[in-house]
């Protein structure tokens, strides 16, 4: 039986025609009620031709047999008919039920079983086409039991509008089925990407967590490269040339030496910095107010650089993924303060503004430079409060340096 299909369903319905396979079996309420209609009547009817020895009886059980073939197995009796010629079909159906209430002597009830075809042709053809049909079902109603009226017309009309009727509730009902599931379709639809799009964002922010620390490892070796190698290089030179000098002229490669020994001060100055913020990881994991004060006094330990950090009281418990992105900033804000600022002060403060949670981290550098210019540690940064809802600004303020702030929604923490 046909149920359940518009146009987009029978082309899903012909596909798998195509591919001789059954369509899935799924428990629809129509289906059911067709099947338990399609069964009282054949079982009435076979009683009616086999124990009332009807004088057609052998047609008339063949009638009935046809028709249900057709409704209860059309994919395997009528399938070809159904995906090029629908109208046929339901020619065809409505044809059987007419000629067996016409059979004589007429069986008039025979015509519950447009009760089957109604919502039928609903879910087939699109739903002025559907009503038609339903349409020509009732004119053939009215027209047959006016034939069958033996005397009272009233009475068989008034009989024949009940069935009527019935065909158009059917019609309806089957109409509203077709949209709840084509509904259902579209949620289950719209849930599937859903997760789908979930499951690619996670990915996303694995692979932007992946090339953050990639990043930041690149950076490393950059900045060991750029300031401990240059430094332990010049040094490596200048002693060189204090062991040349040592005995010819012992005056320079005394002030070698001194300039050498600055150098390797200078590295390991370099070096401390550089090892504070790699031993910085582990404290993301503490509350962030203990965090932030650690990461501040030992960058100013290995660095020089006075610090202070700012916390409201008491300080709440912020998410890991807020710790680790407030943490991450002030440690690429002190760094950058550091290396391309010159600052010699810098304060880090956290309190909630509005809607927001706000880190703020002023250093008393040179400004911005190159135009402000954005390095991978500041894309990083803006990737992770993107995932969070939140935003990333860098700028120059008017007496000296550079203010990084970064906001994170409150009801991000829900």
């Amino acid at each position: 039986m046909l149920l359940g299909m518009d146009d987009n369903r029978r082309s899903e319905y012909d596909m798998t025609m195509s591919r001789n396979e059954s369509p899935r079996f799924q428990v629809d309420p129509m289906m059911v009620s067709a099947y338990v209609v399609t069964a009282a009547v054949s079982l009435l009817g076979v009683a009616i031709f086999v124990g009332g020895q009807h004088p057609y009886r052998w047609l008339g059980l063949a009638l009935l047999a046809l028709f249900d073939l057709m409704v209860l197995m059309p994919e395997r009796v009528v399938g070809p008919l159904i995906r090029r010629a629908p109208h046929v079909y339901t020619a065809i159906a409505a044809a059987l039920v007419v000629a067996l209430v016409m059979l004589p002597p007429m069986t008039p009830w025979f015509v519950v079983l447009f009760f089957v075809i109604s919502p039928t042709v609903m879910m087939v053809f699109p739903r002025q086409t559907g009503y038609a049909w339903v349409g020509v079902f009732s004119a053939l109603t009215v027209v047959m039991f006016l034939f069958y009226s033996q005397g009272d017309l009233l009475g068989n009309l008034l009989q024949s509008g009940l069935y009527v009727a019935g065909y158009f509730f059917f019609a309806a009902f089957a109409t509203q089925t077709a949209r709840a599931n084509d509904a259902q379709r579209e949620s289950e639809r719209l849930l599937a990407e859903l997760q789908d799009a979930h499951a690619r964002l996670q990915e996303y922010a694995l692979q932007a967590e992946r090339l953050a620390v990639a990043e930041e490892r690149n950076r490393m070796a950059r900045e060991m490269h750029d300031t401990v190698g240059h430094r332990l290089t010049a040094a490596a030179v200048q002693l060189q040339a204090v062991e040349r000098l040592a005995e010819s002229d012992p005056w320079r490669a005394a002030a070698m030496a001194a300039n050498a020994r600055e150098q390797v001060r200078a590295a390991l100055a370099d070096l401390r910095a550089t090892v504070a913020t790699l031993r910085a990881a582990p404290e993301e994991d503490m509350a962030l107010g203990s965090a932030l004060s650690r990461l501040a006094a030992d960058f100013s330990n290995a660095t020089g650089m006075t610090s202070h950090v700012r916390l409201p009281e008491p300080m709440p418990e912020l998410p890991s993924a807020y710790r680790h992105t407030f943490y991450r900033a002030a440690q690429e804000a002190l760094t950058n303060a550091q290396k391309h600022g010159h600052a010699s002060m810098v304060s880090i403060a956290v309190d909630q503004e509005g809607d927001a949670w706000v880190l703020r981290v002023v250093d008393n550098g040179c400004g911005l430079r190159d135009g402000g210019a954005q390095g991978f540690g500041l894309l990083g940064l803006r990737e992770r409060a993107q995932l969070l809802g939140g935003v990333v600004e860098l700028a120059g303020i008017p007496e000296g340096g550079s203010e990084l702030t970064v906001s994170l929604p409150v009801k991000g923490m829900a």
